[in-house]
């Protein structure tokens, strides 16, 4: 029902930013809860932050809030991660979902799943 593709990942010096976006296909867009995961090589596949469908809820992990950003653009079919002060340890597969259901922290409630796009944070 939905598309998803993930642009802006690269390689960045610590401390550096990036801003990842996820392009969405079709009119439904905001319908859908948006998620942001990253999953590193050998590890789980974790929860970075989600927004609702109108972008009145936010939720972050721990571990990134006060550095990333979680926004959406509904006219633009497009939710964005603004990553600043980067640490290696977010260096991950970063991957953007939707779900039918209301927002949450969970990758099990989200239907639809980018390819990924990978962040490297050079020390």
């Amino acid at each position: 029902q939905v598309q998803l593709v993930e642009s802006g990942g690269g390689l960045v010096q610590a401390g550096g930013s990036l801003r990842l976006s996820c392009a969405a296909s079709g009119r439904t867009f905001s319908r859908y809860a948006m998620g942001w995961f990253r999953q590193a090589p050998g590890k789980e596949r974790d929860f970075v932050a989600s927004i609702s469908r109108s972008g009145g809820i936010i939720y972050y992990s721990d571990s990134v809030k006060g550095r990333f950003t979680i926004s959406r653009d509904n006219a633009e079919n497009t939710v964005y991660l603004q990553m600043n002060s980067l640490r290696p340890e977010d260096t991950a597969v970063y991957y953007c979902a939707a779900g039918t259901g209301v927002v949450t922290i969970v990758s099990v409630s989200y239907e639809y799943w980018g390819q990924g796009t990978q962040v490297t944070v050079s020390s």
